[in-house]
């Protein structure tokens, strides 16, 4: 069985970058690869974890600006009524 080169380019999204990486994970489980594209496979997935990991990260800080935009009105008028 011949296997398909393993990619190096960067993932043109969070969801490419998923699939791609479910589908080297999926082979490698079902041990069709040799031992070094194993190891491609390997190095490559360890690459989409960390690209997956910071659009994540920047995800979560763009959403927390958001939050603090709109938290902050509040923030600003109604500072201290909960505590009564």
């Amino acid at each position: 069985m011949a296997s398909t080169p393993v990619s190096s380019q960067q993932p043109a999204s969070f969801e490419e970058a998923m699939s791609e990486l479910e589908e080297l994970v999926a082979r490698m489980e079902a041990g069709e690869l040799p031992l070094e594209a194993s190891v491609a496979a390997y190095r490559r997935g360890s690459e989409l974890v960390k690209f997956c990991a910071g659009q994540l990260d920047r995800i979560d800080s763009q959403v927390k600006v958001l939050e603090g935009d709109l938290l902050k009105p509040f923030a600003d008028g109604d500072a201290g009524e909960e505590d009564e």
